[in-house]
């Protein structure tokens, strides 16, 4: 099969797609011939952006901002969707954000907005598309996780206990859905060149990392393509690849 025709005729929603890690899984999807949704919070030059690199390759593409930790903005997010696409056949649940500080020092607020987009935000777009995918006995959700929701990260109470959260979701969505032909997995990034890891110690980091370099986003967009589009995927639920280098093994 021609790589490039893998999820024609499919929609595949994308939170957080306007930059990072988003954004090349947005790309690659699109690249394997799904309609591509580019889920934005507050960034619509930067949506806008990706969905024309989707179309300068000849794919398919639209922008729509919704805020995932918002109950109402999700379901209008998802009834929009298939009111335009009539279907929605992917959902990767990539938005995320970090409010870092040490516990002792964290503001409740800071606790609860991670809670809420990382969390909270994958329960609510997971659910909003559930009936469909039931519908059409067919879906793959992967969802973004992270190391640090494996292993923890001193300075990252908030992100880690949401990450590793969401390992759990995944795992319990997956033994939900899986007698209706949904697949649910996670992807858990290591360190990634981002705008969210360019201030970090980066020396020590590398210490850690057996593979001795950051990952970058075009790979861990190859981890959620397989698992979203490859047809040797679909024997695969309830699963954590971890995309690290080798930081985390076991």
């Amino acid at each position: 099969m021609n790589p490039s025709n893998l999820l024609a005729g499919q929609t595949a929603l994308v939170t957080g797609a306007s930059r990072g890690i988003g954004r090349a899984i947005a790309l690659s999807l699109g690249e394997a011939g799904a309609e591509v949704v580019v889920n934005y919070s507050s960034s619509p030059e930067k949506a806008e952006e990706v969905v024309n690199s989707i179309h300068a390759f000849g794919g398919k593409a639209y922008s729509m901002q919704s805020n995932v930790s918002e109950e109402q903005a999700v379901d209008e997010l998802v009834k929009s969707i298939l009111e335009r696409s009539h279907r929605i056949d992917i959902l990767i649940n990539n938005a995320g954000i970090t409010r870092d500080g040490l516990l002792m020092r964290m503001k409740t607020n800071d606790w609860q907005d991670v809670i809420n987009i990382n969390l909270s935000g994958v329960f609510l777009c997971t659910r909003a598309v559930a009936r469909t995918m039931i519908k059409q006995r067919s879906g793959r959700i992967v969802n973004i996780t992270s190391v640090v929701g494996l292993i923890g990260n001193a300075g990252q109470t908030n992100y880690a206990a949401a990450k590793a959260g969401v390992v759990g979701l995944t795992k319990s969505t997956a033994k939900e859905f899986a007698s209706r032909g949904i697949t649910v997995n996670a992807v858990a990034p290591g360190f990634i060149v981002t705008d969210m890891t360019k201030e970090l110690n980066q020396e020590s980091i590398l210490k850690a990392i057996p593979l001795g370099s950051f990952g970058t986003p075009e790979q861990v967009a190859g981890a959620v393509r397989f698992l979203a589009a490859d047809p040797a995927a679909s024997y695969i639920t309830g699963q954590v690849l971890q995309v690290d280098g080798g930081m985390v093994m076991g």
